[in-house]
């Protein structure tokens, strides 16, 4: 298995806090979600929160990331720098939340509509939701990652959509990124075989353009390199006996989104 941690019935329960604890998160930071916010007020948000609930936020002081939380709006992919930018009317953001609870880690985001947006907008952001609903389908024990990227892929492109090359899933646990690597584009039947007791992120990032990006002089924020929108979505999933649990599931429907699961 190499570097891949199967976990415990034991260390599941632990780790189930810390995605409920990011899962939590991300449903009180979509509150704030409307014209005229800053990013910046979304990052502090989740700073307080995570802290008071004496956790971490996993992504501050990460290989040199600077804040609490990652926020992508429109054309950005994924690794978005909370700033002064204030939010607008008809932009997308995905909020990406990543909690430290007792040494373990949950991982979850959603892209957001802020005020009413485009019908295209919202076209991309239904697919890309839709993709990752289906890769979690996919996920039991002796199926494969390449079943996952394969359905991500199929579903993407059928409806014109291309998928990011660059930015995969990723296990985790103990630490932030571990193995595998779980890519959202590929071939069924190719891959590691999926063993109970895995656990890994499924995030899927859409675009609705080239597949391609490029990363800006921050060093972190990754954009299409053609300008037109990206979306994401993303569950900490664990492999059950026969299937899947979403450790990072909502208990309540989120403000300003078009998902509850």
């Amino acid at each position: 298995m190499g570097n891949i941690f199967i976990k415990s019935d034991a260390d599941l329960a632990e780790m189930r806090e810390a995605c409920k604890l990011a899962a939590r998160t991300l449903i009180e930071a979509a509150k704030l979600i409307e014209p005229g916010v800053t990013t910046d007020t979304i990052n502090r948000f989740v700073h307080d929160y995570t802290i008071k609930r004496n956790a971490k936020p996993a992504p501050l002081g990460y290989r040199g990331y600077p804040k609490s939380v990652c926020t992508s709006i429109n054309e950005v992919i994924c690794h978005g720098i909370p700033s002064d930018r204030r939010l607008l009317e008809g932009d997308i953001i995905n909020v990406d939340v990543t909690s430290i609870l007792n040494g373990w880690h949950g991982d979850v985001s959603a892209t957001f509509f802020v005020g009413e947006v485009s019908d295209a907008a919202k076209a991309l952001v239904t697919v890309t939701r839709e993709c990752l609903n289906l890769a979690i389908d996919k996920v039991k024990p002796r199926t494969r990652l390449g079943d996952i990227g394969a359905v991500i892929q199929h579903h993407a492109e059928s409806h014109g959509y291309s998928v990011v090359r660059d930015f995969v899933g990723h296990g985790i646990g103990r630490h932030f990124h571990e193995a595998p690597q779980v890519l959202h584009f590929g071939k069924s039947g190719r891959g590691q075989r999926l063993l109970k007791g895995m656990t890994f992120t499924i995030e899927p990032m859409i675009n609705q353009g080239d597949f391609r990006s490029r990363i800006l002089d921050d060093d972190w924020t990754a954009v299409t390199i053609d300008g037109m929108l990206s979306a994401q979505f993303e569950h900490t999933i664990a492999v059950t006996d026969d299937g899947v649990e979403v450790l990072t599931a909502f208990d309540e429907p989120l403000l300003n989104c078009d998902i509850f699961k």
